[in-house]
């Protein structure tokens, strides 16, 4: 560590100097050392807010300004707190608490020119100066957390409804695509049977005896006890009661009637829904 000796009016290098005890006396010594003093200043925004804030300074004095550093100014650190406290207490109520933490840094920088003009008068630098932290009231600070977590859980609130909208807006798309092709499917399915159907009339009509009328209610049958067969399959079908018969020419009659009136009321219907 270099140190300047000041022996009367003269200044000595660093080094290893002799000097005569009877005509000489040395006054003092001044560290070249760069210095860090910690100001905290409690201030007030321009949204009245109290906050408390913490300056770093670092300093050092100059090596051509020793003489003027060592007799000009008797506490350096006292000097220097008048300053940050003058200055600081100047700017800070120009800004409101949520701008307030992003302007320290130009705060830091018009601090440390405004420092540095006046302490170059008394053979001192200033290296940097630093905002370290920016505390507002516990109370305030307080009710920060909370506004900001309100918001938060506004954001989320708004992204999962955006997500459940999704999920209902896709879940309906799949069931209108997959009802659609069950259509297509339930009409390939009922034109295929409409083709086998004729080919089955063709094929007897044009083989046996047997009448096209006659076969019509033979394939009628079919697909009454295939219809049957499937309701008692289905675990999710309830108790129907249908009129039956053991004779086949009844339940072919029977099936005839019940075409015959739904044709019938297809017809009012139509009516009843224009009226």
């Amino acid at each position: 560590w270099y140190q300047r000796r000041v022996h009367g009016e003269k200044t000595l290098q660093p080094g290893c100097h002799c000097l005569c005890p009877c005509v000489t006396s040395l006054v003092g010594k001044v560290s070249l050392r760069v210095a860090e003093l910690h100001v905290s200043v409690e201030t007030k925004t321009k949204d009245n807010v109290f906050v408390t804030v913490v300056v770093t300074i670092q300093y050092k004095v100059l090596e051509t300004e020793v003489y003027k550093a060592f007799y000009e100014l008797s506490d350096p650190q006292s000097q220097l707190k008048s300053y940050v406290f003058n200055n600081v207490r100047a700017q800070i109520p120009k800004y409101e608490l949520d701008n307030l933490f992003l302007a320290k840094d130009e705060i830091a920088t018009t601090l440390k020119d405004e420092i540095e003009h006046e302490m170059n008068q008394f053979g001192y630098t200033i290296v940097q100066t630093l905002i370290t932290d920016i505390a507002p009231d516990p109370t305030v600070k307080r009710a920060m957390n909370e506004i900001n977590a309100a918001q938060r859980l506004r954001v989320a609130a708004g992204d999962k409804a955006e997500a459940e909208k999704i999920t209902i807006v896709k879940a309906a798309e799949a069931d209108a695509e997959s009802k659609r092709l069950s259509g297509v499917g339930l009409a390939e399915q009922r034109k295929a049977i409409i083709l086998g159907l004729h080919e089955s009339i063709k094929m007897f009509t044009n083989h046996t005896n047997i009448t096209q009328m006659e076969v019509m209610e033979l394939l009628l049958m079919n697909q009454y006890f295939d219809t049957l067969k499937e309701m008692t399959a289905n675990k999710k079908t309830t108790t129907i009661f249908i009129p039956n018969s053991t004779g086949s020419a009844d339940v072919g009659q029977q099936v005839r009637d019940g075409f015959m009136q739904a044709t019938a009321m297809v017809p009012s219907a139509l009516a009843k829904k224009h009226a």
